[in-house]
């Protein structure tokens, strides 16, 4: 069972918009935070956006501006919006989710099986 749900990925323009959307399945459980990552080919996977209960959003400098996460802590789902889209963030983007203690470590996480965003001309 894919612990996470992905959806929103495609091909879009130079300069488009594209939405991501994520839910957590029913096996998951007793998380406090969700995000987004990617992996562009030839390049290490990296953090582009998260979220905590404590209401701290967080973005990597490539995004900031042009990106913005939401999460539903209720309802599980986290959402990135992103406009003004470039080739270099073509990648595959998977969602993330986590259980983080109160000194800011990890205890158990959960991946989406990713999803493809490309942007071309």
């Amino acid at each position: 069972q894919v612990p996470l749900v992905e959806s929103g990925g495609g091909l879009v323009q130079p300069g488009g918009s594209l939405r991501l959307s994520c839910e957590a399945s029913r096996g998951v459980f007793g998380i406090n935070a969700m995000g987004w990552y990617r992996q562009a080919p030839g390049k290490q996977r990296e953090l582009v956006a998260s979220d905590t209960d404590d209401g701290t959003a967080h973005y990597a400098d490539s995004v900031k501006g042009r990106f913005a996460i939401a999460r539903n802590a209720v309802k599980r789902t986290v959402y990135l919006q992103m406009t003004s889209l470039r080739s270099e963030d073509t990648a595959v983007y998977y969602c993330y989710a986590a259980w983080i203690d109160s000194g800011g470590t990890i205890r158990y996480d959960y991946w989406g099986q990713g999803t493809q965003v490309t942007i071309s001309s």
